[in-house]
């Protein structure tokens, strides 16, 4: 009887002590190292565990095939990645969509010297043309669907050619390449870098689809709702939050969306077709 007692006292102590859950870990593929991460990201951090209850732990990547393979073996639970690392990590690892974070004025254009040769789109063909980083939704594979829009088709009709944005600007005033495909935000950046050089877009995609927020497949069905619920219901402090990081700007002004479908991404996966990857079982190096 003595033993009964104490046995039922053992559970009853046993249940009433907190059970401490695993920290919810979050990366994001276009940040290096922890301290970046964290400049960036703190103050998310703290917002997010005081809107979900959760205790939420920064985990840096050293790149985007870094991030599948912990997101695979349950290293790391969230993970916020461009629309073009989306879709390839849809086929590697099926995560779930949490939300998508949106990026307003997110949309590719290309851009050549106003006072220079090329007056349209028809004046590209047998030029080069020069790309941001090979992948890159906004500074590669969207400026290549804009010319595709426009029926000019990817290292047939022109030549691409790969140079970051400001050794590229000086490339075009050398006269060494007619055209530059590359964001709005970008282009405004190119603008500041060489005030004295008049810029002009003969060509400007759709509006991108959104950077997004994943869960690994296997994220416990409570942690998920809390997450996507916190972001539901406190957009608004999470977004102020997020806006202390000085990259992070590129998100003042949007929001975040919960109603997304992977389909909302078919339109990356035509990017990818246009510049000749069919498979995208790996990412573009």
């Amino acid at each position: 009887m003595i033993r009964s007692i104490a046995t039922a006292l053992a559970l009853t102590l046993a249940s009433a002590l907190p059970v401490f859950a695993e920290p919810v870990k979050f990366a994001v593929t276009d940040m290096e190292g922890l301290e970046a991460l964290q400049q960036e990201f703190g103050a998310f951090q703290t917002a997010l565990e005081e809107a979900t209850g959760l205790d939420v732990e920064l985990f840096p990547v050293s790149s985007r095939t870094t991030a599948v393979e912990a997101m695979n073996s349950g290293q790391v639970d969230l993970v916020l990645t461009g629309p073009a690392e989306y879709v390839v990590m849809k086929e590697l690892s099926q995560p779930k969509i949490v939300v998508a974070w949106q990026r307003p004025d997110y949309f590719a254009q290309i851009a050549v010297l106003a006072n220079g040769p090329i007056r349209s789109v028809e004046d590209l063909k047998g030029k080069k043309v020069a790309f941001g980083s090979v992948g890159s939704t906004s500074q590669h594979l969207g400026p290549a669907q804009a010319l595709a829009d426009f029926n000019l088709k990817y290292a047939t009709d022109y030549e691409p050619v790969i140079i970051s944005r400001n050794i590229a600007a000086e490339a075009l005033i050398r006269g060494d390449i007619a055209a530059i495909g590359l964001n709005f935000g970008y282009l405004n950046s190119v603008r500041e870098a060489f005030p004295g050089v008049a810029f002009s877009v003969i060509a400007r995609g759709r509006d991108l689809p959104n950077d997004i927020l994943v869960a690994r497949k296997d994220i416990s069905d409570d942690v998920f709702v809390k997450i996507r619920d916190a972001f539901a219901k406190n957009g608004n402090e999470l977004m102020k939050a997020i806006l202390t990081g000085e990259d992070n700007q590129k998100f003042k002004g949007g929001f975040f969306l919960t109603d997304v479908r992977d389909s909302d991404y078919d339109y990356v996966r035509s990017m990818y077709r246009t510049i000749g990857i069919e498979t995208l079982t790996d990412f573009v190096n």
